[in-house]
């Protein structure tokens, strides 16, 4: 298996989350990690062919690491946005094989795709051929009354054979009838045990394992098995708690020694943001989680949810001041 920088930053991995994982959020996380690897929330190949380009795909440089996550089922479709998307200078581009949303069902894309291995290894083929980076595949252990015992190491050769070298796996099935997205989310049961096995059967593949995984004792644990974990809503809520230490995976210091002084870095970046008519709000609603479980928290989270979406810089200071007062 070929060690590139961005399969070393996958050792750990923010996952794409639609509505979440936006510029603002990136930044944000940034600042308590140089080494894992960034996604942004998945962007439709046809909203890249026919849409806003640069609303669509612009991100700050200092994003990097930083994958694109596409979602589309249609391979000439696929084909030109991954082209398109290659002149943004992304550092990987990643086929969403396993949202469970709606939208998503109805567009053929997604988790259904799991149904569609053959179109997906020509989806993956075609836009390998024209992308000038990785491109890297997400996807479930299964989907509806599949045997992921069977479907999964059968869609991971398959993918293989297309070309891809690198696989996140999120270790539930999704349920396209019957459970919403946020249901797929916890419902389905985990199966840890079969996406490690998969690294046993696929060695030669760089692989990922996600869902559930909420704590960093449980990120070491996994690593011991697979080259890579995802992380998602844990990182969201508790972002210090996930990310904080993270670079230490590396071997390398933090960024921040503190939670607090990740908030003060973050204040020229706000600064900026409301200098060009941006919102607070637009910042500040990925970083209610920051000081989760520490003094102060409830005031930093109820400060910022009450005055961010009126007030200014002002207000994000007096929720720091909730925090650095009862840390003095």
């Amino acid at each position: 298996m070929m060690k590139t920088a961005v399969t070393d930053a996958a050792t750990l991995s923010v996952a794409p989350m639609m509505d979440w994982t936006d510029r603002h959020c990136r930044v944000f996380h940034r600042m308590m990690s140089r080494c894992a690897l960034l996604y942004t929330e998945m962007v439709t190949a046809p909203a890249i062919i026919h849409g806003d380009r640069s609303r669509l795909l612009d991100y700050d440089a200092r994003e990097h690491p930083l994958a694109l996550q596409l979602g589309g089922s249609d391979p000439a479709e696929l084909e030109s946005a991954t082209r398109i998307a290659g002149d943004w200078g992304y550092d990987e581009i990643n086929l969403n094989v396993g949202c469970p949303s709606d939208r998503v069902q109805s567009g053929c894309f997604g988790a259904v795709l799991m149904k569609t291995p053959d179109l997906v290894a020509e989806c993956v083929s075609r836009m390998i051929a024209v992308s000038p980076v990785e491109v890297t595949v997400k996807c479930r252990i299964g989907v509806d009354d599949q045997v992921p015992e069977d479907v999964l190491p059968a869609f991971l050769d398959k993918m293989r054979r297309a070309g891809i070298r690198r696989v996140t796996i999120h270790a539930r099935k999704a349920w396209l009838q019957g459970l919403s997205p946020r249901e797929n989310r916890d419902i389905p049961p985990l199966d840890y045990p079969l996406v490690h096995r998969m690294k046993q059967d696929f060695p030669d593949l760089h692989l990922s394992i996600n869902g559930g995984i909420a704590d960093s004792d449980s990120v070491r644990d996994h690593l011991h098995v697979m080259d890579g974990v995802m992380v998602g809503r844990a990182a969201y809520h508790q972002p210090w708690d996930m990310l904080g230490q993270a670079d230490r995976l590396w071997g390398d210091a933090p960024p921040f020694d503190s939670a607090d002084r990740v908030a003060l870095a973050m204040r020229p970046y706000i600064l900026g943001h409301l200098a060009t008519g941006g919102r607070l709000h637009q910042i500040t609603r990925h970083m209610l989680g920051l000081f989760h479980g520490m003094p102060g928290a409830r005031g930093w989270k109820r400060t910022l949810s009450e005055g961010a979406s009126k007030g200014g810089i002002e207000v994000y200071d007096a929720a720091l001041q909730q925090v650095t007062q009862l840390a003095a």
